[in-house]
């Protein structure tokens, strides 16, 4: 395995190496120009309090997804090259993400559209990189589309990720008055009594959905009629 820290590039045999994450840097650089076949960015995490970069819309759904999984404290896009000698040949892969959950279990995701899952090569890589990556005790994720339905609306609450912009102290009161499932507009009007006002009132919902402290059933489009529940 193949690692990037500034201009150096580390190299750690696996399975078995021991292998840390900080200070990764991207295997490549997230390129931006007229006509290229993919759509790339940046996207600022609050797993990570900084940016991630994704090279298509499909990674970023990825991303606006895996950034409301309070359990993950890292995210980084592809961070390292994989180089395996697989069948009399040396094989080269560049993994799309890996996350680390609090409890230290690390996971590395590669993000592929469905109709693309059954093509030999694809499948060939993502058979050696899986057996490699099990083998250092990690686990191994393709990521296809979501449901279109739960992705817009996840795509919706990020604007209300950046915690810092909410009061604790309003945060807390809505979780309790919904420690009793309420329909959006009832819980609303609910925290309206306390004096608050009504845009202040619905971002902290809208925040306490996206962090999950919420819940509501996210298969179905956001309405002022939805159930929440606190989680």
């Amino acid at each position: 395995m193949r690692r990037r820290y500034g201009g150096e590039v580390v190299e750690t045999p696996l399975p078995g190496g021991a292998v840390g994450f900080d200070e990764l840097v991207p295997w490549r650089v997230f390129r931006s120009c007229r006509g290229q076949a993919h759509y790339s960015g940046l996207y600022w995490s609050a797993v990570m309090c900084g940016h991630v970069g994704y090279e298509s819309r499909l990674e970023l759904a990825w991303l606006l997804l895996a950034d409301r999984d309070a359990g993950w404290n890292v995210i980084v896009s592809q961070p390292f090259q994989l180089v395996a000698m697989v069948d009399g040949c040396v094989r080269r892969h560049v993994p799309d993400f890996l996350a680390v959950r609090d409890d230290g279990l690390v996971t590395v995701v590669d993000v592929k559209p469905r109709r693309r899952l059954q093509d030999p090569t694809v499948a060939f890589t993502f058979a050696w990189t899986r057996d490699l990556v099990e083998a250092q005790g990690w686990r191994f994720e393709t990521f296809s589309e979501p449901d279109r339905v739960l992705l817009a609306n996840v795509r919706f609450l990020t604007g209300y990720r950046r915690a810092w912009q909410f009061d604790v102290g309003l945060l807390d009161h809505v979780v309790e008055i919904l420690a009793c499932p309420l329909p959006f507009v009832d819980a609303e009007e609910r925290v309206l009594a306390g004096g608050y006002g009504r845009a202040r009132v619905r971002s902290h919902l809208l925040h306490l959905l996206w962090s999950g402290r919420v819940r509501c059933d996210l298969s179905l489009p956001l309405s002022e009629s939805m159930l929440l529940e606190a989680a």
